[in-house]
């Protein structure tokens, strides 16, 4: 793994900087910048982009939900993982939705801090109890409000692809998924690109919302 830039928006400096010197001891991170705010953030990624943000909701003149709107829609490479103490179901469907790659509370364990920042790097996204959870009761909820999957197309998906997103679904890389099914990584990779242009989704997070809502997983 090539080294990372990781940038850390926290209005609380004592956390901010807790936070700071903690990534900084991680293997394979070069680079830790701070912002004290969204428009701080925002600054600062206009003059690097970095691989992934520590977000925190909760912030003046710009909150944490306006900034992730802005940095994934003007840099859709940056993989932002939301730290925060609001933890109810609809927050983090709510932000998944919105294009963030993991969810954290602000009292996780160090280790899955490091666990979450390379598996948004490797995988695209990163599933912990919290986002299984939440994906779960979210795509319950949307059935029952619309009274069918919000993806009413499952059938456009070959089997091929459906075998895929589960091994997405249960965290295996690109790499890990070609050696599985003896297929090239570019093979794997086309598929998922393709998977995500069928069901118009911007991420793998999105994938995996797709097989929560369409019964692929239960």
């Amino acid at each position: 793994m090539e080294k990372i830039k990781v940038y850390i928006a926290d209005d609380q400096t004592l956390f901010r900087k807790g936070v700071s010197r903690l990534v900084k001891t991680f293997d394979q991170v070069e680079e830790v910048k701070e912002a004290g705010n969204g428009k701080e953030l925002l600054d600062l990624v206009k003059e690097e982009v970095p691989d992934v943000i520590l977000m925190d909701l909760d912030m003046p003149i710009m909150d944490g939900i306006e900034a992730t709107e802005k940095v994934i829609g003007r840099y859709p490479q940056v993989k932002i993982i939301v730290l925060s103490m609001h933890d109810s179901h609809q927050h983090i469907f709510y932000l998944m939705e919105l294009g963030a790659h993991a969810f954290l509370l602000k009292n996780a364990q160090p280790e899955e801090v490091e666990e979450a920042i390379f598996a948004v790097i490797k995988n695209d996204f990163y599933q912990n109890e919290l986002v299984v959870e939440a994906l779960r009761k979210g795509a319950i909820a949307r059935k029952k409000a619309q009274g069918r999957p919000m993806f009413d197309h499952q059938i456009s998906l070959s089997d091929r692809e459906r075998e895929i997103l589960l091994l997405i679904c249960r965290e295996l890389t690109m790499k890990e998924i070609s050696e599985k099914l003896s297929l090239s990584e570019k093979t794997i990779h086309n598929h998922r690109a393709r998977m995500m242009d069928k069901l118009s989704v911007r991420n793998t997070v999105g994938l995996v919302k797709y097989a929560y809502e369409s019964g692929l997983i239960n």
